[in-house]
């Protein structure tokens, strides 16, 4: 893979742009690239979209961006809601009986942390608040309760976190044997399973996104770095990962840009910006 990807003359072809966040569009401090918020303001100037696409949920994204998050889409919980200019368009829940279950097999099987991941704020049982320094950063709002099985709240997602980064050997072993195919499992970096409904990911929400704004293949491009960004780089015309990715995710990009600590997405879009600026 090269590290220009897509020529000048398609540059302008280019109307949706998505990207991953943790180890993809944030450095390894978890801050935006220099001067990120002026990105946003130049893109729309072109009738260019950016979207954040993340495993994160909504409420937590939207802290990252405080004044240019109307100006901006996103796709949150691994695609189980996106959000366009301050409107969700779509959303997708769990059943509780199901993340129910989920719970059980967590606390049963694994060395895993529970989430119900609610639309609001993130439930996770009372035993479990030693990690709060670290969930968050993800969940920005977290209520603790004293049995976790007692939720019945709207939750789009069921969140696992390993903090003995194990997420991949238990994904195989535990996760995607009980709950593949009826619903959507997937990993993030080395600490996280998540589980959303069947055929919820970040491709298919980026997918509805772009046949709400009329936009075909030829109009996207994305940006990952892991397993969770799979689907999201297969439905898009212009593919990257960063050159920090995860080595089997070569497989799923047609280009590649620098580290995210080299800000390798802004990289690439101060090149499509040149096409209009300099023209």
């Amino acid at each position: 893979m090269d590290e220009t990807g897509i020529d000048s003359l398609a540059l302008k072809n280019v109307k949706l742009i998505a990207s991953d966040m943790d180890h993809t569009l944030l450095t390894e401090k978890r801050e935006l690239p220099p001067n990120f918020n002026d990105y946003i303001l130049r893109l729309n100037k072109y009738n260019i979209d950016f979207v954040i696409a993340s495993g994160r949920p909504l409420y937590t994204l939207k802290t990252l961006f405080p004044t240019i998050r109307s100006q901006m889409s996103f796709i949150s919980d691994n695609g189980a809601i996106v959000c366009h200019k301050n409107k969700i368009i779509f959303k997708d829940l769990l059943k509780s009986k199901d993340y129910q279950s989920m719970i059980k097999l967590t606390k049963e099987k694994t060395d895993g942390i529970a989430i119900v991941c609610g639309l609001d704020c993130a439930f996770i049982a009372k035993e479990n608040k030693i990690y709060e320094d670290y969930l968050k950063i993800f969940y920005s709002n977290i209520t603790y309760v004293d049995n976790l099985e007692t939720v019945s709240q709207e939750a789009d997602k069921f969140s696992v976190y390993f903090p003995n980064h194990d997420a991949k050997e238990n994904y195989e072993k535990i996760f995607k044997p009980q709950y593949s195919p009826d619903f959507s499992v997937t990993i993030g970096d080395t600490v996280w399973v998540d589980i959303m409904n069947s055929a919820i990911n970040k491709g298919t929400a980026l997918n509805f996104l772009a046949r709400k704004l009329n936009l075909t293949f030829e109009n996207t491009m994305a940006f990952g770095d892991t397993y969770n960004d799979i689907e999201m780089l297969k439905v898009v015309k212009y593919s990257y990962i960063v050159k920090n990715a995860h080595p089997d995710m070569k497989a799923y990009a047609n280009s590649a840009t620098d580290t995210n600590d080299n800000f390798g997405v802004t990289k690439v879009l101060d090149k499509i910006l040149a096409n209009y600026e300099n023209s």
